[in-house]
């Protein structure tokens, strides 16, 4: 008999993860790919050759509802979640304006790993006319879902360095969200970091491995956190915070010398890896402090 109990656990234990399981499909329509968990519309991924750069819009909750927002009057380069960088040899490859410089995708592709998982792998070259391309990277977009239901997306890309860079400080670089703006702190949202500090004042600046933000949707909360894995170039970096909806770990900001800012060696490569978590509750609820724990052990 005290065998059978253990045996009888296991197999609960099996049940339970088994239900958990969230079955994950994506379908490649023209310029987007578009990414379905268990029946519902989860985001697509553009990268059309008339975008500034490739990025996630819409980024919906487990409700349904939009997490992330995209390009408001007041700031028509913010779109949604995003990776790119101003600054880099003239050129800006944040802002709005294709003359000024543009990410453009060179190709998409999906793998799906299985049922509960797919890839997308994308390739991009930074260009802008009448200059050399400065960098060339290459992207791994893992989708898949937790053991509690929330949506995961793994952000990792290598930069190559196609000839000397440099990046003169600034805030506009790497990988940004911005939030819907139903979430966020002016209107009664939440931003808080692995510290525990709350808000644009008290998290703006601070280096830390993650920020979650998160909101009230209906009757509970939802959100979206963004971690940043320990063996990034510059860990923990800094972060650049706004109350109205903003987060993003920001290196070039805060460079070790601010007048020659961030000097990179043609042929050199920069690997970073971002983890995004869109979830249900709050940075409790949700164990945003638990899954950064087991991602910086990947």
């Amino acid at each position: 008999m005290k065998y059978i109990f253990p045996f009888i656990l296991l197999i609960v234990l099996f049940c339970q993860s088994t239900v958990m399981a969230q079955k994950i499909s994506a379908q490649k329509i023209g310029d987007r790919i578009d990414v379905i968990i268990d029946g519902k519309f989860f985001t697509s991924y553009h990268f059309a050759e008339n975008e500034k750069y490739p990025f996630f819009f819409p980024v919906n909750g487990p409700s349904g509802a939009l997490v992330t927002s995209m390009r408001n009057g007041v700031y028509p380069h913010h779109s949604s979640l995003f990776f790119g960088c101003d600054r880099v040899n003239g050129g800006n490859y944040w802002q709005e304006g294709l003359d000024r410089g543009q990410i453009v995708s060179l190709r998409a592709e999906i793998e799906q790993n299985n049922d509960s998982e797919l890839t997308i792998l994308n390739e991009c070259i930074w260009t802008r006319p009448g200059a050399n391309a400065p960098i060339k990277d290459f992207r791994v977009i893992t989708i898949s879902t937790t053991a509690d239901g929330a949506y995961q997306i793994d952000f990792d890309v290598k930069m190559e360095m196609l000839e000397d860079v440099s990046i003169e400080k600034t805030n506009h670089s790497l990988f940004s969200a911005r939030m819907d703006q139903d979430l966020n702190v002016l209107n009664g949202g939440t931003m808080i970091n692995a510290e525990g500090d709350r808000g644009e004042k008290e998290t703006f600046g601070k280096p830390s491995s993650w920020i979650d933000f998160y909101g009230n949707r209906g009757e509970g909360q939802e959100g979206l956190a963004v971690m940043q894995h320990p063996s990034n170039d510059w860990y923990p970096s800094p972060w650049f915070t706004r109350d109205y909806g903003f987060i993003s770990p920001t290196p070039m900001y805060w460079p070790e010398n601010e007048k020659e800012g961030t000097k990179l060696k043609k042929g050199d490569s920069v690997k970073l890896k971002y983890r995004v978590i869109v979830h249900q509750g709050d940075h409790l609820e949700a164990d945003i402090a638990g899954k950064f724990n087991v991602y910086s052990k990947d």
